[in-house]
């Protein structure tokens, strides 16, 4: 019986550990087309929009964006299997989760049975594993002494623009403001709407750089330039680049208290 062709790509920061790679892959799973390779983490979300792949390889640790942060941007578009180097937590994390993943150096029997598995999903939807990602990247946080993990935040955002996918950094966003089930994301270059809500986003990202200030939105504190009062004693903050004026809500006076 045929096998179910399929696209993937490699997402690695070492050239040869890519080359390893498609290599055992090619014994593997003759029929699979690599259709791109990746340096990081960002890399590879680009060519997952252009290519539309059914399965991504990702090595946990890379620069920019990491393959765990960048399987929170996949995972519902794609089959994922990790790749690392051997770590306790990761693996232990793996397990618990039952997330596929493979150990460097990539053993051939091992990837044999991985791919066996893939070949069985191919036509159906990707698994929600969301909350195993998010438990992942508490585990992979730990000290090797065993301390408690270290809570990891959202550092990238993905937005939709056009036939495109835009990479957005924490850091280039002023302010976050609900639009029902979306949100809207103001940075200095424009606006872009995205696909998650705004209580969403709050959970995902550092409380000390992003601030509620009303119901509706979410500041970067760097970006503020000054916090006003109008006519009708509101508080109001103005951010850098951007000619608006957020309010403040009365619950969130307190944030400001100098005023």
């Amino acid at each position: 019986m045929t096998q179910p062709t399929a696209t993937a790509i490699i997402a690695d920061d070492e050239e040869p550990m890519r080359d390893m790679l498609r290599k055992r892959l090619q014994e593997a799973w003759p029929e699979l087309d690599i259709v791109a390779e990746a340096a990081n983490g960002i890399e590879a979300i680009a060519l997952a929009g252009q290519h539309q792949p059914d399965i991504v390889f990702l090595d946990i640790r890379m620069p920019g964006l990491t393959g765990i942060e960048a399987a929170r941007m996949l995972f519902n578009r794609c089959h994922i299997v990790f790749i690392t180097a051997y770590d306790q937590y990761a693996i232990e994390a793996f397990e618990q989760g039952a997330l596929d993943y493979l150990l460097k150096p990539v053993n051939l029997e091992r990837l044999k049975t991985a791919c066996g598995r893939l070949q069985s999903r191919l036509g159906k939807a990707p698994s929600n594993i969301e909350r195993q990602l998010t438990q992942l990247l508490q585990q992979t946080g730990r000290s090797p002494a065993g301390a408690a993990p270290q809570a990891e935040y959202l550092h990238w955002i993905q937005a939709q623009v056009g036939n495109s996918l835009r990479m957005i950094s924490t850091k280039e966003v002023l302010f976050f403001r609900a639009d029902e089930k979306y949100t809207r994301v103001q940075t200095a270059q424009g606006e872009f709407l995205i696909r998650k809500t705004l209580k969403e986003l709050e959970d995902e990202l550092d409380p000390n750089e992003f601030w509620r200030i009303h119901r509706s939105t979410l500041v970067r504190v760097d970006a503020i330039s000054e916090v006003t009062r109008d006519l009708r004693g509101r508080q109001m903050v103005r951010v850098r680049n951007s000619p608006e004026e957020l309010e403040v809500s009365r619950g969130n006076t307190h944030l400001f208290q100098q005023m």
